[in-house]
């Protein structure tokens, strides 16, 4: 019986999907004739929830950020080969499983999730996948966390968070996990 749980951001951590992120959500804001730069992309965008960024780049209410990120995960998988994968935290996953539950926790939509996983014939590895679609409160908040190791019944000290972004760890720091920074790859 596993006693232990790993727990792994999506965007960022077990992917590079910036590009992928970029490209689908450039396209879905150019149809309501909004523009969207890389650079800020990356730097006020990429890793946080759209509920927090697309009100900042629609100011006019004239469309629903709710259109623009439904929009945004149809266009997710004509994108996809923009993608890179982590393969060095990939075979630490390979090591981890035979003692560790394995879980996805992230802030991007449960079907983008499945079809990265897909994409890429990862999806098998995991026990769990916790979405921005089965929490109230994203990340900063600890929430998706800790509803992984409710689910176990897995205390935080038995549980190690592997995260990149700043919101992300914060998250999983509030959590009382352990949590790995993954920084480059």
């Amino acid at each position: 019986m596993k006693k232990k749980l790993a727990i792994f951001d999506l965007d960022g951590t077990l992917f590079d999907t910036k590009d992928v992120n970029f490209l689908s959500y450039k396209h879905a804001l150019e149809k309501y004739n909004y523009k969207l730069e890389y650079e800020y992309f990356c730097k006020s965008c990429y890793g946080m929830s759209f509920e927090k960024f697309l009100p900042k780049i629609i100011k006019d209410n004239k469309v629903s950020i709710y259109d623009i990120h439904k929009l945004k995960k149809e266009l997710y998988l004509s994108n996809l080969g923009q993608a890179k994968i982590n393969n060095h935290l990939f075979n630490i996953i390979e090591l981890l499983k035979e003692k560790y539950f394995l879980a996805i926790v992230t802030t991007a939509s449960r079907k983008n999730c499945i079809e990265i996983l897909e994409y890429f014939r990862k999806h098998d590895l995991f026990d769990l996948i916790i979405s921005h679609d089965d929490v109230l409160h994203v990340k900063p908040n600890p929430e998706g966390f800790i509803k992984a190791m409710k689910f176990f019944n897995i205390e935080p000290r038995e549980t190690i968070i592997f995260e990149d972004s700043s919101v992300g760890i914060e998250a999983a720091r509030k959590s009382g996990a352990g949590v790995f920074c993954v920084n480059k790859f």
